[in-house]
């Protein structure tokens, strides 16, 4: 089985990369739909409540992410504290999660896998990988993307100093995808990757 890692900027375009990889027959693993699963579980909402208080929790006992988010990014030394207590009792859990599904994915006979994580360097996810694919796209279209979210500048900003630097997260790519353009562009782009690079690779 071949394992695709996909990494990139935040709001680069990861998961229309991952969705046009699946239309090749792939299979996408999204860490973040794994981490709203652990986010769920009622002992991980109850170590997070003892920590931070019934603040982080909406009146129908869900995260509030919110509210999380405000604790965690930054560059304060309080923030990375409360950053690395959130990622102590997250990543592991997902951690386990991810290789669950990639057994199940492989026993089914699957050839492609995508590994859509952000933080996949930083987890030490790429050795795992047969390629990483790094997702490119401009400062302003992710800005754009993500002021959708409701976030502004500053947010994004903040969010992203919790990440590897993305130039060093390009450093550590086998291949660059441009998403720079429109979405016919990126789809040619995907095709002759997938007959460039992942094709002979599944042949051989």
């Amino acid at each position: 089985m071949l394992t695709l890692g996909l990494i990139g900027g935040i709001a680069s375009g990861k998961s229309t990369v991952g969705r046009l990889l699946a239309e090749h027959g792939a299979q996408v693993l999204d860490a973040d739909q794994f981490a709203h699963q652990v986010l769920a579980e009622p002992e991980v909402l109850a170590e997070l409540a003892k920590r931070w208080g019934d603040a982080i929790l909406t009146p129908a006992g869900k995260l509030d992410r919110r509210q999380v988010a405000q604790r965690v990014f930054g560059e304060s030394p309080e923030a990375t504290a409360e950053r690395r207590f959130l990622e102590g009792i997250v990543h592991p859990r997902v951690r386990e999660l991810l290789k669950q599904a990639l057994r199940d994915y492989a026993a089914t006979g699957g050839r492609v896998a995508v590994l859509d994580i952000p933080l996949l360097i930083e987890a030490g996810w790429a050795d795992d990988c047969d390629l990483v694919l790094f997702v490119d796209a401009p400062q302003s279209a992710r800005s754009d993307r993500t002021s959708t979210r409701g976030w502004d500048s500053a947010e994004l900003s903040q969010r992203e100093q919790a990440q590897l630097p993305i130039d060093r997260k390009r450093s550590r790519a086998d291949l660059v995808i441009s998403n720079d353009a429109d979405l016919a562009t990126l789809e040619r782009e995907i095709a002759e990757l997938w007959s460039r690079e992942i094709a002979p690779r599944l042949a051989g």
